[in-house]
């Protein structure tokens, strides 16, 4: 099931407050918003919100028998991957970076993040189909630079039905064919990345694929390996 709004201000907390509220919000069920007054990304970053984009929450309640739902970050970054690449000329383009970035020609085209509430994990998810956010730091993109935008409303129907299929892959096979999958979609091993991990400083590295868990193995410039679980990824080349 999906529903839209016209506008609100963030897609995941208004699920949030619902789930608060004791509202049964089972699996399968996406608010999807024509404008988000208050999205917000990783980091606390602020979300672009440009009209005809996609910007929408969904809701997984994980079970005792499922892989770390920390994984639903590579759950959903390949979800978003399989509804895009039907809509790129040049599949090749596009391509993963850790944990759920969707870049296209090397600038970012999607964004999301990951809350939990309760026993509920909240999936939002931003994909830049007609505009693209002009920022300080990091190169965008829109589906748009590419040919005509697709439409909002066919474009949540696909990616709701591609984060189905996903879901229950993870469920049914765990993670050893989902880090496989998610590493032969990213960009090259031995490509140089600037991860900046929680309370540190900024370490550059090339990325070694994933770890069994789906953390990200960096290689550093002395050859030691360095394996991350959780901080901001860029590519080297980028400001910031």
């Amino acid at each position: 099931m999906i529903r839209t709004v016209p506008e609100t201000g963030s897609t995941n907390a208004d699920l949030a407050a619902q789930l608060r509220a004791g509202e049964a919000l089972g699996e399968g069920s996406w608010l999807v918003a024509d404008r988000q007054t208050a999205g917000r990304g990783r980091q606390g970053r602020t979300w672009f919100d440009g009209h005809g984009n996609f910007m929408g929450s969904t809701i997984v309640r994980p079970h005792e028998r499922d892989p770390a739902p920390a994984s639903l970050a590579l759950v959903t970054a390949l979800a978003v991957y399989e509804a895009v690449v039907p809509l790129i000329a040049k599949p090749s383009e596009l391509t993963l970076k850790w944990p759920n970035d969707l870049m296209l020609a090397g600038a970012k085209l999607s964004g999301i993040l990951l809350e939990r509430e309760g026993d509920a994990i909240i999936v939002g998810i931003g994909v830049n189909l007609a505009a693209a956010p002009d920022l300080p730091d990091r190169r965008t993109v829109a589906l748009s630079a590419f040919g005509p935008a697709p439409e909002r409303d066919t474009f949540a129907r696909s990616l709701a039905a591609s984060f189905d299929r996903e879901l229950d892959r993870w469920r049914s096979f765990g993670l050893e064919p989902l880090v496989r999958r998610w590493e032969s979609v990213a960009h090259p091993q031995g490509t140089s990345l600037r991860v900046h991990p929680p309370g540190e400083e900024p370490i550059l590295g090339a990325y070694a694929g994933l770890t069994e868990d789906g953390a990200l193995r960096l290689r550093l410039a002395g050859g030691e390996s360095r394996v991350i679980h959780a901080g901001d990824v860029m590519f080297a080349n980028e400001e910031g």
